[in-house]
């Protein structure tokens, strides 16, 4: 079976080979900094291009989920209470905090904190490429890899952060035929935006983007 073959079917994906593609990755490809072209929603739309330099520092975990029926991807609901991206598919994460000792930290709080995952059930694995968004956050991406995870029923979610926790199979993801370009007029320009469309979630926008980049890392160094 080609490489191609068992990326679409998950069967060549292990931690140490993700980790490993992902630490073969561009130095610094995450840091605001040093990250000269990050990813963002300049990718599709160019004239709405930030290098992330004003912008507050982010970041999220993108959980893969160690499952007997093949790796998972665990995403979120947001709360439909929330000011901003309400009831949209996110990551779990945030806003760095002040005494978080660094952007994996920051990821692993936050997800405690909105679905309670802890950190201790969390192997990082390394970064994907910084993800700046034009309402003015820089995001870091941190693969997580969790084995013998408690089904996601049984996750004690904020109400407030959380409406929901799901997981779709990874090879969903590795499958290019999955991965959409929709439209939609903002005044007079019409902006493109990726999209995966699973089952009644529509994921689309930063988390999409992110979830292209897995797609990418696992194609190209697994």
């Amino acid at each position: 079976m080609e490489q191609q073959e068992l990326l679409s079917s998950g069967q060549s994906v292990d931690a140490e080979r993700l980790a490993a593609a992902l630490s073969a990755r561009p130095q610094g490809a995450h840091l605001i900094r040093t990250s000269a072209f990050p990813r963002g929603d300049h990718d599709l739309n160019p004239d709405l291009y930030c290098d992330g330099g004003r912008a507050r520092e982010a970041a999220v975990l993108v959980p893969l989920v160690a499952r007997p029926e093949g790796l998972q991807v665990l995403l979120t609901r947001r709360s439909a209470r929330l000011s901003t991206h309400a009831g949209q598919i996110a990551f779990p994460g945030g806003c760095r905090e002040p005494h978080d000792r660094d952007l994996v930290a920051t990821a692993l709080r936050e997800t405690e904190e909105e679905i309670g995952l802890a950190p201790r059930q969390v192997r990082t694995l390394g970064q994907l490429d910084l993800y700046v968004t034009r309402t003015g956050f820089a995001v870091t991406p941190v693969v997580g890899w969790v084995e013998e995870a408690v089904p996601v029923e049984q996750l004690m979610v904020d109400p407030q952060e959380v409406d929901e926790v799901f997981e779709v199979p990874l090879p969903f993801f590795l499958n290019p035929d999955n991965l959409k370009r929709h439209s939609r007029w903002e005044g007079k320009k019409e902006r493109q935006f990726y999209v995966y469309p699973y089952r009644d979630y529509y994921i689309w926008g930063a988390t999409a983007g992110m979830l292209n980049n897995v797609a990418e890392v696992l194609t190209e160094g697994c």
